[in-house]
């Protein structure tokens, strides 16, 4: 009796691991086929300046809206500049900005960095006034900009 014992142990282990197997091989499947922007990687204005990425690349930028850069143009069309006081890269965009857009806000947005310019097919909207994505601040206090809701400086 104990002989078949062993048997249906050794057998479900073997299953158990099977299933382990095939778990990880789904998984990885699946990362695999995933779309290219699943991955996107967070800059800011610096970064891009110091190494600006391949055309090809899209990522997300983000920053402080720089005072007295937005141009509205033509319908949806508006350009303007991020900075994270170490560098300043211009935007342009087609589309809706979020009601929250404003110079001197933070913002994050999404596209490619195309001849010198950022070419956004996304900016993505702040929450309230007070938010900011933890990207952008910690690349503000890098640069030793970033200025809490209080009004003190915070610097690093």
């Amino acid at each position: 009796m104990t002989g078949g014992l062993k048997s249906l142990k050794k057998r479900r282990r073997v299953q158990v691991m099977s299933m382990a197997g095939v778990s990880v091989a789904l998984v990885l499947a699946l990362l695999w086929f995933l779309p290219d922007d699943s991955f996107q990687f967070f800059r800011s204005p610096s970064e891009v300046s110091e190494a600006p990425p391949p055309p090809y690349e899209r990522f997300r930028i983000g920053g402080l809206v720089a005072e007295g850069s937005i141009v509205r143009g033509q319908g949806e069309q508006v350009s303007f500049a991020v900075t994270d006081g170490g560098a300043v890269i211009p935007v342009v965009y087609t589309g809706i900005l979020p009601d929250l857009f404003e110079e001197g806000q933070g913002m994050v947005a999404q596209g490619n960095y195309i001849d010198g310019r950022f070419e956004a097919v996304e900016i993505l909207a702040k929450h309230d006034e007070t938010y900011m994505p933890s990207e952008v601040l910690d690349a503000l206090k890098e640069q030793g900009v970033y200025v809490d809701p209080d009004g003190a400086v915070v610097t690093n």
